[in-house]
């Protein structure tokens, strides 16, 4: 898949302070380094569920930790069949974590770095020193003649690390045979080694409030500017003022800069009943905590009724964002307000869609509703460095390794999150599989259907139906 370019990558890295900077000099006075992470290089910090998580599967492969205590770590999520994630330490690239749905789990895929952070006693080849140069310089493959010793749970297919005798990583990659073929083999390829843009690890320790004090001119230029276009864009119009929250980061951070620029107006919450209970307790929670009101819609018996009719949302015929959000959003705008001036946590780096989309616009399903983006320009991290500075009561999802937040089925989910949740809220997901076997029994669907995630696409349905007939 090719990356999408949705804006310049900001991301770079002090190696004094041992943090992500979003700005060419860092607050200490040093000098920073780009990133060079995949585009759109939407990294956002990883929390310790996420860190669990990485060590895990490394450790489960490797045999040994990824991630050392103290380190930051940041996630960015590249293009991939699923869920791919690459993970940003020391300011390098350490490698990557795949999620294979068709067997429930990920798979480590580490770059050459990361032999600064892990000792692999598994999963690993060792070469004879005349063989090194042409690996590790050239990406040469592991041949039989240069292979010293393979590790016995090596099968074809899997990652693995390639070491000196020493110990010291020379390149990673994909193994071509089992170990014992591997041992006897005379000649012919082992290991081919993967090629990736190289990056510099420098393992040190730091916390995110040494990234906010890092980052201290970062965030006031950039909420400075926020603040101007908000007063600005109400300075233009007498539109009652409101905020859209959705209980995600980034409404918050819309939520955070549009008070401190014009004071306290009403919140609007599209309530689309299939939210976590965790969001509802957080619109309550902000709302308490910044003293603002709720104004909410209700698209539920929207939802089932559409549903009944068509069938499950799919990614590629998302009716339900019009039924459950908009229609109710315009229905509520034109009753209370009849027009109104709507503050939206939307942002260039989350879609190709949203690059392209002007700050300031009118959505053609909500005519009521003129919408401003304040935080159009920031990436995942200055939404997140804000958010930990003011100290805002962000959602706690996020800590259980959600980083988007939405309805809990949402078609758009890839099925490593759609896996997580099954796992995480039973009860929400046995109601919502309930609904998907009685559609698919109905329309005479294939198991696959309901169970596998091919709901989320409109033409496995189509197939699947036209297969039976």
């Amino acid at each position: 898949m090719r990356p999408p370019y949705l804006g310049r990558i900001l991301l770079r890295w002090c190696d004094s302070c041992h943090v992500p900077i979003l700005a060419e000099w860092c607050h200490c006075g040093s000098a920073t380094r780009g990133v060079p992470v995949t585009p759109p290089g939407d990294a956002r910090p990883a929390f310790q569920s996420d860190i669990d998580l990485i060590n895990r599967i490394f450790e489960h492969h490797f045999g040994a930790l990824l991630i050392p205590p103290g380190h930051l770590v940041l996630l960015n999520k590249v293009p991939d069949k699923d869920r791919m994630e690459e993970i940003i330490v020391g300011g390098g690239i350490a490698g990557s974590i795949r999620y294979i749905p068709d067997e429930r789990r990920w798979e480590p895929i580490p770059r050459p770095e990361a032999g600064a952070l892990i000792r692999p006693s598994r999963h690993c080849v060792v070469v004879d020193d005349g063989a090194i140069p042409a690996i590790r310089d050239s990406g040469a493959s592991v041949l039989a003649p240069g292979l010293v010793s393979i590790d016995d749970a090596v099968h074809i297919g899997d990652e693995v690390i390639v070491l000196a005798r020493d110990g010291s990583c020379i390149g990673v990659g994909r193994a071509k045979v089992d170990a014992p073929i591997a041992r006897l083999m005379k000649r012919g390829m082992v290991v081919k080694i993967r090629k990736n843009v190289r990056s510099t690890i420098i393992p040190g320790t730091a916390t995110w409030d040494d990234a906010i004090r890092a980052n201290a001119m970062v965030l006031d230029r950039t909420e400075s500017a926020a603040l101007q276009f908000v007063r600005e864009t109400c300075s233009q119009t007498k539109l009652i003022k409101n905020i859209s929250y959705s209980g995600g980061k980034d409404s918050l951070a819309t939520l955070l800069i549009v008070i401190k620029a014009i004071g306290k107006v009403p919140l609007l919450f599209a309530d689309t009943g299939l939210e976590f209970p965790e969001t509802y307790m957080n619109v309550n929670d902000v709302a308490n905590f910044y003293g603002l009101e709720v104004v909410r819609t209700d698209g539920r018996n929207q939802f089932w009724e559409t549903f009944d009719r068509l069938g499950p949302p799919s990614v590629n015929a998302r009716w339900c964002c019009k039924t459950c959000k908009l229609d109710p959003v315009q229905h509520l705008i034109q009753t209370r307000w009849g027009e109104c001036l709507s503050f939206i946590g939307q942002r260039k780096y989350e879609s190709q869609r949203r690059a392209l989309s002007r700050r300031i616009w009118k959505n053609r399903s909500v005519p009521a509703q003129l919408c401003a983006a304040p935080i159009h320009n920031w990436t995942a991290l200055h939404v997140w460095l804000y958010l930990l500075r003011e100290q805002a009561p962000y959602n706690t999802l996020y800590k259980q390794r959600l980083d988007r937040i939405g309805c809990f089925m949402c078609p758009s989910s890839d099925m490593a999150l759609i896996h997580m949740i099954e796992d995480t809220y039973p009860s929400l997901w046995e109601g919502w599989q309930k609904r998907l076997e009685n559609w698919q029994e109905l329309h005479g669907l294939s198991p696959k259907w309901a169970c596998e995630g091919h709901w989320r696409l409109k033409e496995a349905q189509k197939f699947e139906e036209n297969s039976n007939c």
